[in-house]
């Protein structure tokens, strides 16, 4: 793809794989946070259970101040800096003989105020806003099936029931229409957004992103201006290091918020690394688990399916995915401890009236009963 960005003659003109890249390390950032709170919040229930809830606000608040920090230092978000892109005002005529004449970075490319907070709309809260939008249409139902429940049928009698009562007031109207709209509108935002890279792909826009332009900037890859004046994240040369211990505490007072903000660059793209790695090495499908043996020796093989009894209902092994109780397709599979498997209902009822496995005639209660995920 570099070949679309090298026809126009613009080596500083970043490909659309790499704007790609950034985002997808920006998208990775919440969730391996969220992970790593889960897990102390298993330690420190007390302190960081409130925080995982309304992880969403805790992760918009601190992004707020990253992506501010990031925005005035070196004119670029977290993931931009640390891909080697920024972002400049984007010129009203773009001549090579001017920037030739200045020498290093023009002072009209660096940010305003105005540029970052309208950055700062588009980086922290768009995304914020999609987030909450999410949750709430995944707390009305939306998207899951209610086949997939417990009683697929009372559920979606009781569903219907609901949307009859919920009509009578405004709010039950709202939460309907949202309901109904939202996947409409996320799925036009989508398409926008592959209509916008697709035209900045063939070079038709120099904005892979529509509201760029609105916010009045756009993204190049650091030359070697940006390495010069620390645009970068590296130090251009100071003065010399001011001597004594008073002098220097208060470095080390000025410089510690701008140190911790720049050892993200290297922590959380570490921390994404190692929760990726973490859940390859833990998957189910994962050549690593092959290579592990237990100290114990081979894993024990399951028990052997029970016999049937003579007197129980007949079951026959041929007929996968048929329950043996209503002789129809299995629906939300259910195991007794004996091992063999029925329809959630089928087996409900049949524990509560006989009180027993119908093919072993062994005693089940109905809290033995397991759902069998397939």
């Amino acid at each position: 793809m570099e070949f679309f960005n090298d026809v126009g003659g613009d080596p500083l003109k970043p490909s659309l794989f790499e704007l790609v890249a950034q985002e997808q390390l920006r998208d990775l950032l919440q969730p391996a946070l969220k992970y790593v709170l889960a897990v102390f919040a298993q330690r420190y229930p007390r302190y960081l259970l409130r925080i995982v809830n309304r992880h969403e606000d805790f992760y918009a608040i601190i992004m707020l101040f990253v992506e501010r920090h990031f925005l005035r230092t070196h004119n670029a978000s977290f993931s931009e800096n640390f891909y080697g892109l920024k972002r400049r005002r984007k010129p009203w005529i773009e001549t090579e003989r001017a920037k030739a004449a200045v020498g290093g970075i023009p002072v009209g490319e660096k940010l305003r105020t105005r540029e970052i907070w309208r950055s700062l709309v588009f980086l922290v809260g768009v995304p914020y806003l999609r987030a909450k939008a999410q949750d709430y249409y995944e707390e009305l139902g939306g998207g899951i099936d209610s086949d997939i429940m417990e009683g697929g049928n009372e559920t979606r009698q009781l569903q219907a029931l609901t949307d009859q009562v919920s009509l009578l007031d405004l709010n039950g109207r709202l939460r309907r229409g949202f309901k109904a709209v939202y996947p409409w509108v996320n799925m036009t935002f989508e398409v926008w957004l592959l209509a916008s890279n697709v035209a900045y792909l063939f070079d038709q826009t120099p904005f892979y992103r529509p509201w760029l332009a609105w916010v009045g900037v756009d993204l190049r890859r650091l030359g070697v201006e940006d390495f010069v004046t620390g645009l970068a994240g590296r130090k251009p040369p100071g003065p010399p290091p001011m001597k004594g211990i008073i002098a220097l505490m208060r470095r080390l007072l000025v410089s510690s918020p701008r140190l911790l903000f720049d050892s993200l660059r290297l922590l959380l793209p570490t921390a994404i690394f190692f929760i990726k790695f973490l859940e390859w090495w833990y998957s189910p499908g994962s050549p690593a688990r092959s290579l592990s043996s237990s100290p114990l020796g081979p894993a024990v093989p399951p028990p052997k399916m029970l016999a049937p009894h003579p007197g129980g209902v007949p079951f026959d092994r041929t007929k996968y995915g048929q329950c043996a109780l209503c002789h129809g397709p299995i629906n939300n599979a259910t195991a007794f401890p004996s091992g063999y498997v029925f329809c959630y209902r089928c087996a409900f009822d049949h524990v509560e009236k006989a009180g027993r496995c119908p093919v072993t005639l062994l005693p089940a209660k109905v809290w033995q009963l397991r759902k069998v995920l397939v």
